[in-house]
């Protein structure tokens, strides 16, 4: 499905005009125009407008056109360049668009091909956004998860529920963000995503092993789990996708190895703690939500970077 975006960014933070077009999705196979209109006024910092794409498909778009209302209410039109993309893409770039929504931030997706066409509404090319191997992940829905049993499966849906609410929290987010430090007793939200992996790694050699953590683990994970000092001073520096590839790696092997059980070993009691393997993965789920909390919290309160400007030129 695809669809038309209109978005105000306001100069006081608040909620400004948004519409993506979710309540009418663009699923014709014609060329077709389509119209998204919304209210800017005095408070208006920046308008973002485009197109979007979900799923699997190929994606057609042409012919962009702004128009604003003046004074007199004559819609006067606003030059959009490269508005029917006639100027070639090369290298999955479109000239005088951004991919992304902020400034400075693009959003690339590997599952989406971007190309010039020859179908086009106007001119010669048009174009072309084609998704593939995209794995739709079912909302609203605990449970019945192919080769897992029903208490397992309702434990791996919530889990990746969780975990996909992290993520899209933190996807856009710039290593400037990332990095950033409320206070001193604060951590940063690169540092909390480690955290969070690293308390599942050890979860998982609890619960699937029946120890601790051995030395090469403690080496690998023990900064993450602590955090504090330590975790201020090392996790930094790096972009979003550092983290969720770590993270990711953790999930594959939660959900590889919970499929290998079934109710019964949920029903199982680790001893030091006197916990059973439900509750302790109830807790890694709990564990998740509670620094999500957190995560959103910090994400509220980052200023915006300021940008480094020379009064003087440099003289070499």
């Amino acid at each position: 499905m695809g669809w038309g975006l209109a978005r105000v960014d306001t100069k006081n933070e608040e909620d400004g005009f948004f519409d993506n077009m979710s309540d009418r999705p663009i699923k014709a196979k014609a060329w077709q125009s389509y119209t998204v209109e919304g209210i800017i006024d005095a408070n208006t910092k920046s308008l973002s407008f485009g197109g979007l794409c979900l799923y699997n498909g190929k994606f057609y778009f042409d012919k962009f056109e702004l128009l604003i209302e003046n004074g007199k209410g004559v819609f006067e039109p606003i030059t959009v360049l490269n508005a029917s993309f006639e100027t070639p893409i090369k290298n999955g770039e479109i000239p005088k668009w951004d991919l992304g929504i902020s400034k400075n931030k693009i959003v690339k997706v590997k599952e989406f091909k971007i190309t010039s066409d020859k179908s086009s509404a106007e001119g010669v090319f048009g174009l072309l956004i084609e998704g593939s191997g995209i794995k739709i992940k079912e909302n609203g829905k605990i449970g019945n998860i192919e080769g897992a049993s029903p208490q397992i499966g309702a434990m791996i849906s919530m889990l990746e529920d969780l975990k996909g609410r992290v993520e899209d929290a933190i996807k856009d987010m710039s290593q400037y963000e990332l990095d950033y430090l409320h206070d001193e007793q604060a951590n940063r939200i690169g540092s909390l995503i480690m955290h969070l992996a690293a308390a599942e790694a050890y979860y998982q050699v609890f619960t699937f092993e029946n120890r601790d953590f051995n030395a090469e683990e403690k080496k690998k994970w023990s900064t993450a789990l602590n955090l504090d000092q330590g975790g201020q001073d090392e996790f930094k520096g790096h972009e979003v996708q550092y983290y969720l590839d770590i993270y990711n790696q953790v999930r594959a092997k939660t959900i590889a190895e919970l499929k290998k059980r079934d109710d019964a070993w949920f029903a199982e009691v680790q001893k030091r703690y006197d916990w059973t393997n439900h509750y302790c993965w109830f807790h890694v789920m709990e564990h998740q939500s509670s620094h999500l909390g957190q995560v959103l919290f910090l994400k509220k309160r980052i200023p915006p970077q300021k940008e480094l400007r020379l009064e003087q030129k440099i003289k070499y």
